[in-house]
């Protein structure tokens, strides 16, 4: 019996069959191979940027010493301006040189301007609804409006003049012998704590209207200086911190410094000292009814968060936090950096006796130094920005959050990454500041030097204490106008020496860490009147 044949066993059948095969096989091959290829091309053309090996879990935790500013700035020099790391489970690309800031703040600014969720905003900042860590978005934009166009616009600088100059005066008057309890001119103090005073009394007269902490607050006081003080360093410190949970999220759960309890116990003590001053204003908005007019930059705020013409409602955390911004923001940062720039004046009594030349030349002894003269001292304007250059108060700025797929200098930055601009590497580059780049010599920004149209307004990548693009310190304007008056006329008023027969050569320039990098001890010099005594005390 003959056995059919299955019909994809006949011979021209089965040799299409066979033949089709063939093709596909040999089709899926070249293909797969194209693919692959063009993945390796891929891969190649956008890499990550160079950077150290990541350990699991930590990443790169366990190269950040205690000074995570420099130690980058060594890890740069090894893998380029340009640098990956990964903090935890984020990834983060770090730019120290002039060209990757300005593609990363300038360029594609745009696409790097969210904030990283982190613990600080979260319980300091009233669940991230200040400007400083709210993510990009029409409420950010409204809340960067208000701070340019309403409470640090040229013409509400203008006005509030005479409060700057009341509490520099003020300041003065504290530093003078007759005013300490020791009565004497061998007395050392702790400049630190007058610093920052006189800008902590100058930002509550501008944003609250008055002075809510110290003797001066009488009965309105909300805070002892002792107490307010603490605040203030303790939300740097915090927000300058790393909590594990925000490297780690799924150890979110561990504190083992305590961090979030101390940032919860902090947040508790300025909403009770905001809230304090909010009822205050709210009852006399009610008292004078449709005749209110603004005041302050509470009340500016209140009013703007019943207008129903914004974008974004602004709702009362929205008030405290800018409230908190506001207080906070410019305090420590000012102080700060006055006190490294006392720093090197004291270590450097040539640069010192010629700031005091400028002054006596420019302002003469008869009185102190005001907003007026500073156009017309450039020395001392040389000094404040070589201090900002060595000493930048922020020295990774704010971290940023790259919103997109991003390519920078030919290597991939996926959305998502943490963005960091090192611009205390970028202030020590010898590249850009020549071999001299680690020393104090303002003379680099005088008229015919290479550096003297250089600013700090954000224009020129090379000097950065307030950062640049959109997300840069609203506030610049002030903060560099408050260092200034102070600086000069701390020079003016007094002559300073080192106590304990100190030499100049053995001060100390180490820092420590928060979100400002501060002197790790603070300054203490001698204070010796320089003019008569009715400046001082004068009205």
């Amino acid at each position: 019996m003959e056995v059919p044949v299955p019909p994809w066993a006949s011979s021209s059948l089965a040799t299409t069959i066979l033949l089709a095969t063939a093709l596909f096989l040999v089709t899926t091959t070249v293909l797969r191979r194209r693919g692959h290829r063009q993945r390796q091309a891929e891969r190649k053309r956008n890499l990550p940027p160079p950077g150290p090996r990541p350990w699991p879990v930590i990443g790169n935790l366990n190269l950040l010493g205690a000074l995570p500013h420099r130690s980058i700035q060594e890890l740069s020099a090894r893998y380029g301006p340009l640098m990956s790391l990964r903090f935890g489970a984020f990834p983060a690309v770090v730019g120290s040189s002039v060209e990757v800031a300005e593609v990363l703040l300038k360029t594609q600014d745009l696409a790097y301007l969210d904030r990283p969720r982190l613990a600080c905003g979260k319980y300091t900042v009233y669940n991230y609804s200040g400007m400083l860590w709210s993510h990009y978005g029409p409420y950010w934009r409204q809340l960067r409006k208000l701070w340019m166009t309403e409470l640090f616009s040229a013409r509400q600088i203008r006005l509030t003049e005479g409060v700057r100059a009341e509490e520099v005066r003020a300041m003065l008057r504290d530093l003078h012998p007759t005013s300490t309890s020791t009565s004497t001119s061998t007395a050392a103090v702790v400049l630190k704590e007058h610093l920052l005073m006189v800008t902590l009394n100058v930002i509550s007269r501008m944003v609250l209207g008055k002075k809510y902490v110290g003797e001066d607050a009488g009965s309105a006081a909300a805070a002892t200086p002792e107490e307010f003080k603490w605040m203030v360093e303790e939300i740097f410190f915090l927000n300058g911190a790393l909590h594990v949970g925000d490297l780690v999220p799924w150890l979110s759960w561990l504190d083992p410094h305590g961090y979030v309890g101390r940032m919860k116990r902090l947040a508790k003590m300025f909403d009770r000292f905001i809230e304090h001053v909010l009822r205050e204003h709210g009852d006399r908005r009610r008292r004078e009814g449709d005749a209110f007019v603004p005041r302050d930059m509470v009340d500016l705020l209140l009013q703007l968060a019943d207008d129903p013409g914004l974008d974004f409602p602004l709702d009362r955390d929205g008030v405290k936090a800018s409230v908190l911004e506001l207080i906070t923001g410019g305090t420590d940062t000012s102080s700060v950096t006055v006190e490294w720039a006392m720093s090197e004046l004291l270590s450097k009594p040539d640069v010192m006796g010629k700031v005091t030349d400028e002054l006596d030349r420019v302002v003469g002894r008869d009185r102190l130094v005001s907003e007026g003269d500073i156009p017309g001292l450039p020395y001392l304007d040389a000094v404040v920005k070589e201090t900002m250059r060595l000493h930048p108060a922020v020295p990774l700025l704010v971290p940023r959050v790259s919103r997109e797929h991003t390519t920078v200098a030919g290597y991939d930055v996926p959305g998502g990454t943490r963005v960091i601009v090192n611009v205390w590497a970028i202030g020590r580059d010898p590249t850009v500041w020549g071999d001299d780049a680690g020393e104090f010599r303002p003379e680099r920004f005088l008229a015919g030097s290479k550096m003297s149209n250089v600013d700090v307004k954000g224009q020129h990548l090379e000097l950065l204490p307030f950062g640049s693009g959109r997300r840069m310190c609203p506030a610049n304007g002030f903060g560099l106008r408050m260092v200034q008056l102070v600086l000069a006329n701390l020079v003016h008023g007094y002559a300073w020496r080192l106590p304990d027969g100190m030499a100049p050569e053995e001060m100390g320039m180490e820092e420590k860490l928060g979100i400002s990098v501060s002197r790790l001890h603070q300054l203490k010099a001698i204070p010796e009147p320089r003019l008569p005594d009715h400046i001082y005390f004068g009205p």
